[in-house]
């Protein structure tokens, strides 16, 4: 249970809770134990009064006699009904106490789970499935809910009822309580040995179940190229192969609950069989009554449903123990980008890249090398290339998406390392290749959880971006609820909106990295005639493949493989040229030709 003992501190914080729980417990508790000696009193006070009733011959005394123990059963059969009221009312306050809580640890712990999967960084996302974290924030922390819900509820129950009843069972009658609890070291034995097999197995399932998820995610992200290329079929059984491997998995761990369970009836059953056998010669003996034994029965089968709850307890422990250790492998992993400060950070746009390279560590690809460029306030730098070259991985530092192994960033002259990650990252407007909608109104798409975005400023920038025609001919308009990821819009439509949200930040850099690439010549016209005034006092970045002439570019680079290979205003390109001279040719004849 040492992964458990994370939980130690959110059990804590809702201690008192807790402690009022345990007592709601003992009361519940205390209470049923006060129902088998009502029925010892009973069962002797009927014994003796009905050995009297043989030996009196008056019909009156017969009748007052009958009388008298019809009384006497009623007054114990009230105090059972008390006992069984009082032991109800404490059982509900019990489980409204204690479930209650492992609710509200189950809430918080899903929001340190989902607050640390957004500090962490580019790079443990590059490596993790979105099954996996979707698995470990479901269905691993409600089986940790399961452990300090119930688990831990029965677990408390089974302590407090075991103390409460073998107190009183040792205090009638020493010898046959050690017999009724001779099977209980083969009960610790067996739950050693099965707790093991349960924990390796919950193990596995747990990680095939969020292969299954990761799996089913990829293929409901990707319904549409599944149908486009015929391979439903394939995908079908493919997953069918993996959902047998997790019911074979499934069903092994049942096997082995399912042996458990029945042993622990054996068990009981077989202290049943000694209080029957070792109490008739008690009672032969005169140390016991027959109203003992019924109390000892009453006691054993009272202590039959926590014993073999025993079983159900270890294997929710042990699922929990397997599910939190999967949690703290996420949770104590630490991101490598952090802020290293909470300064307030002013920018006025400068940037320079020195001598920056940059490998990926989990291809071992060269993304950037000995990349030094320089960009002033208020400059246009134009970064061409062909694909892979390592354009966008340019936009990638600068945000801080990851860090150079060699070389640094500076913005404003100071080393981006050495900036506010948060505020870095508010102050630059942002446009990747793949525009990326949430499921939610264009408008609060567009103003990106800015509440004091009125729509006015929306409607303004959307029209800039020459997306506001598109928006207000559908239904309703801005309100309208994009599909996940924005797929009942076209791939043109997306872009524009994403450049909208990203100019409504009226940030100081602004990096578009081909935003443009499935729009149409006449609304790129637009939006570059927009962005060529908007973009004047601010520091831009523009990645793309084609050339834009009304944009005025002060800078181009062209990268290949990685490295700069030209370098300098666009006319000093075209002397040059190279690259971008032949890019421009291309281009040029391509217009001529449409």
């Amino acid at each position: 249970m040492k992964h458990l003992f994370y939980l130690n501190s959110f059990l804590y914080q809702y201690k008192w809770r807790l402690l009022i729980g345990v007592i709601f417990v003992v009361a519940q508790n205390y209470f049923r134990i006060l129902v088998p000696p009502q029925f010892r009193k009973a069962l002797d006070l009927a014994s003796v009064c009905l050995q009297e009733y043989r030996i009196i011959e008056d019909a009156e005394e017969k009748a007052i006699l009958l009388r008298y123990i019809g009384i006497n059963l009623w007054d114990y059969a009230w105090l059972v009904l008390l006992f069984a009221a009082l032991m109800g009312l404490f059982m509900f306050f019990m489980r409204k106490t204690i479930i209650v809580v492992s609710r509200l640890i189950e809430y918080d712990l899903r929001k340190v789970v989902f607050d640390h999967y957004e500090r962490l960084d580019a790079s443990f996302y590059n490596r993790t499935s979105t099954g996996d974290l979707m698995s470990r924030i479901t269905e691993d922390i409600t089986k940790v809910r399961m452990y300090l819900g119930p688990g831990l509820l029965y677990c408390i129950n089974l302590v407090t009822l075991f103390v409460l009843a073998i107190t009183n069972m040792y205090y009638v009658n020493p010898t046959l309580t050690a017999y009724a609890l001779l099977p209980l070291p083969f009960l610790s034995l067996s739950i050693y040995y099965v707790s093991s097999l349960i924990n390796k197995r919950s193990t596995v399932i747990q990680v095939q179940l969020a292969r299954l998820n990761s799996i089913a995610q990829e293929v409901y992200s990707g319904i549409r190229v599944v149908k486009s290329y015929g391979k439903e079929e394939r995908f079908r059984r493919f997953f069918g192969e993996q959902t047998d491997e997790y019911k074979n998995n499934s069903m092994s761990l049942a096997r082995v609950n399912a042996f458990f369970h029945p042993l622990m009836i054996l068990l009981v059953s077989i202290s049943v069989l000694l209080v029957v056998l070792i109490g008739g010669q008690e009672v032969a003996k005169g140390n016991i009554t027959h109203g003992n034994i019924a109390e000892f029965i009453i006691y054993v089968n009272m202590l039959t449903w926590p014993f073999t709850a025993i079983g159900w307890i270890v294997s929710i422990v042990q699922q929990a123990e397997a599910s939190q250790e999967r949690i703290l492998e996420f949770l104590h992993t630490d991101p490598q980008i952090i802020s290293p400060n909470e300064d307030e950070l002013i920018i006025q746009g400068n940037i320079k890249f020195d001598q920056v390279h940059l490998t990926y560590e989990q291809s071992g690809i060269k993304a950037l090398e000995d990349i030094s460029f320089e960009v002033k306030k208020g400059e246009k730098l134009g970064i061409i290339g062909r694909t892979a070259s390592g354009k966008s991985t340019i936009a990638s530092l600068l945000l801080r998406m990851m860090d150079p192994q060699k070389g640094n960033i500076y913005i404003d002259g100071r080393n981006i390392r050495d900036l506010n990650l948060y505020q870095l990252r508010q102050k630059i407007g942002y446009v990747p290749q793949d525009a990326f909608l949430f499921s939610d109104t264009i408008a609060r798409n567009v103003a990106f959880g800015e509440d004091s975005v009125d729509m006015d400023r929306i409607r303004f920038i959307t029209e800039k971006a020459a997306v506001r025609r598109d928006i207000e001919n559908l239904p309703q308009q801005f309100e309208t609820v994009v599909g996940e990821r924005g797929v009942t819009l076209s791939g043109g439509q997306k872009q524009r909106i994403a450049l909208a949200r990203a100019l409504i930040k009226n940030p100081e850099i602004i990096i578009l990295d081909d935003c443009l690439s499935a729009v149409d010549t006449t609304t790129e016209q637009t939006i570059l005639g927009y962005l060529k005034n908007a973009l004047k006092d601010k520091t831009s970045i523009i990645i793309t493949h084609r050339i834009y002439k009304h944009l005025e570019f002060d800078k181009v680079i062209v990268l290949d493989h990685g490295k700069i290979v030209e370098s300098g205003s666009p006319d000093a390109l075209i002397q040059q040229q190279g690259y971008y001279y032949e890019i421009l040719n291309k281009q040029l004849m391509e217009e001529a030709s449409s």
